[in-house]
Order: C-alpha cells, then structure tokens, then sequence
C-alpha cells in the first residue's frame, strides 16, 4: 500500500457554523478526521499532519508556503505522495508557487478543499479528500506514481497546479485549467491522461526551495487609466517586478507616455511580465502593433500563464536572486509545464 501524509492548513473543509453568529470558524483536525469514517476504506496508508493554527485561504503568505515546503521534504523520503488541504481562495496560488519550490519533484503532491464545511449534509469535502488521497496513492504498471507533479483537485478534475485558476465563488467546480488539458477526470472510475502529465523521472532528485520574493505588483489595464498612477507604481523602489495585465493578446493603449514609463522601469531593473486579462490565449506582442510597443519597452511575454503562475514564478526567481537578464530569460522558459512553448 502507497503512504499518503495528509497535510491540514486549514480552508472552508474543516470549518463548523457558530450557532450564535452564524459565522464560520475553523475547527480541530481531529474533529475533521473524524466526519471522514471512509478514510479507511482507502487503499493508502494514511499519516496526518496539522498545522498549529488552522490557516485562512486569505491569510495565505509566502512565508506558509515555505513551511509547507518543509513539511514535504521532511518527509519526502518516508511518504508516496501528499494531500494539502487548503482554503480555496488562495489555493490556486498555493499550488503554482509549490510548482516551483519543489524543484525536482517526482511524487504526487495533491491540494484540495471544498466550497462546503465538511459537517454540512451537502458538503463536496469528502470527495474531494478521498478521490485526492487516491490519486496521491495511485500507482502505474511499473510502480511509478501515476501523477508525479503538484496538482489540484476538484469537484471530479484533476489540473496541473501552475495552470490552475479560481473561477467560482459559490459552485462546487470552483477551479479551471483554461490553457492546458485536465490530468485526470474522477467518475466510476478516475481517467487519467498520461500524455499531459510529467513524466516519471527516476534520476530526479527533490530540490526544496523556501524564499520567495514578494516584491510584486499586478497592474491590471483598463479604459483611462492615467500617467500619475502607473508611474507612481513603476518608480516605486519597493517595487522589483510587475504583472502587466494587458488586453487580448497583450496590447495596452498607445497613448505616448506608456512605453517611455515602461522602458524607463526596465532601465531601472524592474521585470515586467505581460499576461492577458483574458482567461483563455497567448499573448502574442509581436501581432499587432499595439503590443510592439510594449515589446520595444522591454516588457516580457507572459505566454499563456495564469495570473498565479506568472506572479508566483517571478517571485521564486526573485527569490533566487538572479540577474535582471537571467530572469527574463527563465520566464520564457517552463520550468514546471506552467506555460506552452
């Protein structure tokens, strides 16, 4: 039998309704474990570990992710596979930066949550868990684990962690992998899709990585923005990168001042990585003319990242303390399948 140590942050799974406020608040580990009686009828062997302090999604930091790295590789050599469970706001970025950290990874790592507590009649919190843990267990013919990568699943999908994003706030298929295939698909059966997932590499050695640098802003575009306020962002000196969120294929405005602001933040060694606000594409600056500019600017092409992939990678290369140019270069580069090339 597979070792699976299931790993509790804490998330909207294991939470109970205050009967004076209506509220809900975090409960005990234990108290969770227990609402799951199907646990153990799951071909794993099972550990579980708790952080001190039930963790809200939105009081997710860099500084957790770096415990949650630890408590992986701690552990890496005496487990199969790990299931996170996690708050679902934040999750999606849990999921690509622990892409990152886990520089080497060849073993299952499976985050999931629910939309529901795990006490309410209607809840999706068991089998989430449950169909998680398999996946983390399961194993192929030559006794590989069927998805040696950081994944999140959810409501009957289970996607590539960095390609993963929050696309709903009330329905119980809460996550989408816009630009790239589902890894595997949960009915009767689970379904998996070998051609999309990483492949087993038995060479492969696990690299921990704990700093990131969170020295980032996202800069959205919209309709009349003004000089005064993106400048104000880009000649802040507490300001190393910027996700640019442009329109469609990564074009913003040519109003004249754009690009010299732009160029001028390059100058100053800034990164700036241009996404589209657009859930699904490339960002394809070279295509018109209106992206060009930026281009010319310095700015980098995003490819199809996700907003989490895309903010998380810089601050891992951040992190790294590498050259301007070396970052530059490495965010074209995929280094966990978290965009297309």
């Amino acid at each position: 039998m597979s070792k699976i140590l299931l790993i509790y942050t804490g998330g909207t799974i294991g939470m109970v309704q205050n009967k004076e406020t209506g509220a809900l608040e975090s409960c005990d580990f234990d108290s969770l474990v227990k609402h799951i009686p199907e646990m153990e009828q799951c071909s794993a062997e099972i550990d579980t570990f708790s952080f001190e302090s039930p963790i809200d999604s939105s009081d997710m930091n860099p500084e957790i992710w770096g415990k949650i790295v630890k408590v992986i590789a701690d552990h890496y050599d005496s487990y199969d596979g790990f299931v996170i469970l996690h708050g679902t706001d934040t999750m999606a970025f849990t999921a690509s930066a622990l892409c990152f950290m886990l520089e080497g990874l060849n073993k299952p790592v499976i985050l999931t949550g629910s939309q529901l507590p795990i006490h309410s009649i209607r809840t999706d919190a068991k089998e989430n868990m449950i169909t998680a843990i398999e996946i983390a267990a399961a194993k192929d013919i030559d006794g590989h684990p069927m998805v040696p990568e950081v994944c999140i699943y959810f409501h009957e999908e289970l996607m590539r962690g960095c390609r993963s994003t929050k696309i709903s706030a009330s329905n119980l298929a809460a996550f989408a992998s816009n630009n790239y295939p589902l890894l595997a698909r949960s009915g009767t059966d689970i379904t998996y899709y070998p051609e999309y997932i990483r492949p087993f590499n038995p060479d492969s050695r696990l690299i921990p990585h704990y700093k990131m640098d969170p020295s980032i802003i996202i800069l959205s575009l919209f309709p009349g923005f003004g000089r005064e306020i993106v400048d104000g962002v880009l000649k802040n000196d507490a300001v190393k990168g910027v996700i640019f969120r442009t329109f469609g294929s990564g074009n913003a405005p040519r109003n004249g001042w754009l690009e010299e602001s732009l160029s001028e933040a390059v100058s100053n060694g800034k990164v700036i990585v241009n996404i589209s606000q657009c859930a699904t594409g490339f960002v394809q600056m070279e295509k018109y003319q209106t992206g060009r500019g930026l281009l010319d600017a310095g700015v980098i092409s995003g490819l199809d990242s996700t907003v989490e992939a895309a903010l998380t990678k810089l601050m891992y290369l951040l992190g790294e303390g590498l050259s301007q140019s070396e970052i530059c270069r490495k965010m074209n580069l995929s280094l966990a399948g978290e965009i297309t090339l």
